[in-house]
């Protein structure tokens, strides 16, 4: 197979789709591998590496996205990368289209088969290619909320984990998951007062077990959210539907009830957001905006910030499966692995998710039944 990848066009993304080790890997099995000049450079990978491992290197996106069979990406394709589209394509990628009607319409119209990292799920519910950005994001959430509560910044002026007779800020965190987890375990080692709103008992348990009680945990439910909003410093929004929209845990009312000069984080939002005044998409650029007094971070690519540890993380998790379906094709891959077939977003003119085409509005077509109706040479 032809694999193509694509310098990343979204503003401030440093992140790349496949290492030089991982070009290396793939021409080692046969497939010829094409980068785009300048592609890895953000990550700190150079064009002579991927020549030393195999990869031919292409002047101009075009003839990329032209010359290859499948191509891969970090982040969804932008409006001006829609040209690009054809039939038979096979796109390998975060494309987060619940949030993207625009991008679901493109792919539908241009008969293009999209992959997608996020809704790739194992049987006990794990999603392996979303995890590490959720560590990174989960992580760098805290990070950067921390920052943005320092006073030269515009925030309250607060110091995260307070001082000896100084209480440290309280940062509220909605939803126990990987970039709860993540979030929670960074704040708690910063010294701050650390809640964490679930609503699986289960899970509660599990983080109390994990962190020892040192963290609080509350139901998630209208009422518990609109308390713990009401006293965050820092809230970060960790809420996540596999494929589907993020749910609006956050009224705008209970923003206005938030102290002057607080910090929300919202790492939900290329899902749509978890907080309903996160009305825009942020950049790295200009990655807050103002609100009621409170400031809101909602930059959909924050890994991207840390591009090295990003890409080095993804492209473990993601290799796998780039060679399963190279060498097998789309439908043999799918075909005997039940977690990639859950990751077939659009086909040819389906939409093949079932939250995918829920929030399009438009007509589910399960991936099960197109692999009976159509050959396997069709469908590779």
């Amino acid at each position: 197979m032809i694999i193509g990848v694509p310098k990343e066009i979204k503003s401030s993304e440093y992140r790349v789709a496949l290492t030089p080790a991982g070009a290396g890997m793939l021409r080692a099995s046969g497939h010829e591998v094409l980068v785009q000049q300048g592609a890895g450079t953000g990550s700190g990978f150079t064009d002579e590496q991927y020549v030393e491992e195999g990869a031919r290197i292409i002047e101009g996106a075009d003839k990329v996205w032209s010359g290859a069979e499948m191509i891969l990406k970090v982040k969804e394709p932008l409006p001006e990368e829609f040209g690009y589209f054809r039939n038979g394509l096979l796109l390998f990628t975060y494309l987060h289209l619940a949030a993207a009607p625009e991008l679901t319409r493109a792919l539908i119209e241009q008969g293009v088969s999209g992959i997608a990292y996020e809704t790739i799920q194992l049987p006990n519910g794990g999603l392996p290619l979303l995890t590490p950005m959720s560590e990174v994001a989960g992580r760098m959430a805290v990070q950067v909320g921390a920052q943005f509560l320092e006073a030269f910044y515009g925030g309250k002026g607060i110091l995260l984990g307070g001082v000896p007779g100084v209480p440290p800020a309280e940062v509220i965190i909605l939803g126990g998951g990987i970039v709860g987890t993540n979030a929670a375990r960074i704040a708690l080692g910063m010294g701050a007062s650390v809640v964490i709103l679930e609503r699986s008992a289960d899970r509660m348990r599990a983080i109390d077990e994990v962190f020892n009680g040192r963290i609080r945990t509350l139901m998630s439910n209208p009422y518990n959210i609109a308390q713990a909003v009401r006293k965050a410093d820092l809230l970060i929004g960790a809420v996540l539907i596999p494929g589907a929209r993020a749910p609006r845990l956050v009224t705008e009312e209970m923003v206005q009830t938030m102290k002057k000069g607080a910090v929300i984080v919202d790492v939900a939002v290329d899902q749509g957001g978890s907080i309903a005044t996160i009305d825009r998409v942020t950049t790295h650029q200009q990655p807050v905006y103002e609100k009621y007094g409170v400031l809101h971070y909602a930059v959909a690519n924050m890994p991207g910030a840390v591009p090295r540890t990003s890409t080095l993380a993804l492209t473990n998790v993601t290799l796998p499966y780039v060679l399963e379906l190279a060498d097998k094709g789309l439908a043999g891959a799918i075909t005997g692995n039940e977690p990639l077939r859950k990751g077939v977003n659009t086909y040819r003119g389906h939409i093949t998710h079932p939250q995918v085409a829920d929030a399009a509005g438009l007509p589910y077509t399960p991936m099960e039944r197109l692999l009976h109706t159509i050959s396997y040479d069709q469908l590779q």
